[in-house]
């Protein structure tokens, strides 16, 4: 299976997130939502924010360009919010980092569970 069906159709086709992205480590993208773009540079971030998340705890996260505030990070989660009902949730797996956008008339949580469950099934895949 290619990576874009996996954005397609277990993140995307959920109705729990409006925006995703699968990139590798080195910030290579793998595939994205149509209108998506999220940068190298700012992948790597998000990869150094898992080693040491001062960075983004001060500055916030960039994904596309727009900037989100910082909730928490959770082991190999991360978690941002843009005003009152939008966010974001970044899953790294030993080998990608998953992106998932939600947006207004979305729950945060049930994005959360979407990004999250794809991010368990590539670990147990050896992703």
């Amino acid at each position: 299976m290619s990576w874009q069906v996996y954005v397609d159709q277990s993140l995307l086709s959920t109705g729990k997130v409006s925006k995703a992205a699968i990139h590798g480590h080195d910030g290579n993208l793998w595939a994205t939502s149509t209108g998506f773009s999220v940068t190298n540079a700012e992948v790597l971030k998000l990869v150094e924010a898992y080693k040491d998340p001062s960075g983004i705890q001060a500055g916030g996260l960039h994904l596309a360009g727009t900037k989100y505030t910082f909730l928490r990070t959770f082991e190999n989660e991360i978690y941002g919010k843009k005003g009152s009902d939008q966010g974001c949730c970044i899953v790294k797996t030993p080998k990608a980092i998953i992106i998932g956008v939600y947006e207004a008339g979305m729950q945060g949580g049930e994005a959360n569970k979407v990004v999250g469950a794809l991010g368990d099934y590539l670990k147990q895949n050896g992703y």
